[in-house]
């Protein structure tokens, strides 16, 4: 991308920092490393979603990602779908990846199979070290793969709530039960079932985990009676429809509690995802309004509701805004929104980016160019502009990809 001359500095100085990246789906690197990759390989994750909705079958996504099927067949499969997403901002990370990690000017006829050799040479012990530390500059990465023996302290494992709040099967609970020391038939009536999930959440946190990650949804105050009686259906086997919504509100709320007390926060996935509607980031009005000592980190500035996101950020004293994913799901609404975030949010609730990949943390690297650039640009007409000097931009982005992070999951670092 063309940047301004005064983005073109910013961007530069950006170069300097140390960040914290805010939202990663990372597993340890031991299964990373596991896997056989290609060039196929960073057209995975976000970018299948551009893929389906461009024409391709499920069956070709299948076999183009199978990495143990012959790579010339499935890159053949590959290249038509790749010409109808190659200017996507989904896409564009796996190229800047290509060009800048391995020299690769284009993902084409000519480089895929040279590239795919590139890739499997690089892809052992250290890869994270090598991407994250040494390319990105990546102080820590916040992780969430459902594990806490992540095998180095560059990730932070953030747990999802959903583990103990998405009750549906007796069976659940016994495993649940089972995995802390403790005996399911002790668990008489929902009261009992808390205490095994605040058990459960401490026991995270003395792992190592520094937050607790949920979806948004319109959590209703159920009546103690109501949520009884989903407990005494669940007991008999399995719950469904309202029944389990009950239980999750009444549990989900509590949850929420026990994360406040705990000093975890609470990253909430807001926004982008299949059917949109339901996903709605103020629906998270209430229940932020309920848990004033529980932090929050509203993630992808709730997109398409930007605005509605940064009204949010402003008015909430106990709620972040985190541009992760928002940079490569659009660049253009991104930088648009972070222009009006400037005008409304208080400067300490932005958080600047995180890659929000999971295996490919090749694309983390691209990612991160595109997020500095999109700051670099916001930040340089407000300098061009005489609203803020050259030096004030550079502090504001430092205070972004790394301070906020750091208060809003209170991190010792």
């Amino acid at each position: 991308m063309r940047l301004t001359p005064t983005a073109a500095r910013l961007f530069d100085a950006f170069g300097g920092f140390q960040i914290i990246d805010a939202h990663e789906h990372l597993p340890p690197e031991k299964e990373r490393i596991r896997r056989k990759v290609d060039a196929t390989f960073l057209f995975g994750h976000y970018t299948r979603i551009d893929l389906w909705t461009s024409g391709m079958s499920q069956e070709e996504f299948k076999f183009v990602f199978d990495t143990s099927g012959p790579l010339d067949k499935r890159w053949r499969t590959l290249k038509p779908y790749l010409e109808h997403i190659r200017f996507g901002s989904y896409a564009r990370p796996a190229f800047i990846a290509a060009q800048e990690l391995f020299g690769f000017e284009d993902i084409n006829d000519r480089t895929y199979r040279p590239l795919s050799e590139a890739m499997q040479a690089h892809n052992t012990t250290g890869i994270y070290d090598r991407i994250l530390r040494e390319r990105c500059n990546v102080r820590v990465a916040l992780t969430q793969c459902g594990k806490t023996d992540l095998g180095t302290d560059l990730l932070l494992p953030i747990m999802w709530l959903w583990d103990y709040t998405d009750v549906r099967k007796w069976k659940d609970v016994e495993a649940r039960a089972k995995h802390l020391g403790l005996k399911a038939d002790d668990l008489r009536d929902p009261e009992d079932y808390v205490e095994l999930m605040r058990a459960g959440i401490r026991r995270w946190k003395a792992q190592g985990a520094v937050g607790l990650k949920m979806i948004t949804a319109p959590y209703e105050k159920r009546a103690r009676a109501e949520v009884a009686k989903a407990w005494k259906k669940l007991r008999a086997g399995s719950i469904e429809g309202d029944t389990a919504t009950c239980l999750r509100d009444y549990l989900g709320h509590t949850a929420l509690d026990i994360a406040g007390e705990e000093q975890l926060t609470v990253a909430v996935h807001a926004g982008m995802w299949g059917d949109f509607r339901t996903l709605d980031p103020k629906f998270m009005i209430s229940v932020v309004q309920q848990h004033p000592e529980t932090r929050f980190d509203l993630y992808h500035m709730g997109m398409p509701w930007v605005r509605e996101t940064g009204v949010i950020v402003k008015n909430f004293a106990n709620v972040w805004g985190n541009l992760c994913w928002s940079h490569i799901i659009s660049p253009s609404m991104t930088r648009s929104a972070l222009d009006e975030w400037i005008d409304l949010v208080p400067m300490n609730k932005i958080i600047a980016w995180g890659g929000d990949y999971n295996m490919p943390v090749e694309k983390v690297y691209g990612h991160l160019k595109v997020a500095k650039e999109n700051i670099a640009l916001v930040l340089a007409r407000r300098v061009d502009d005489s609203l803020m000097t050259f030096a004030q931009a550079v502090d504001l982005a430092r205070q972004w990809f790394y301070d906020n992070p750091k208060t809003a999951y209170r991190l010792k670092m």
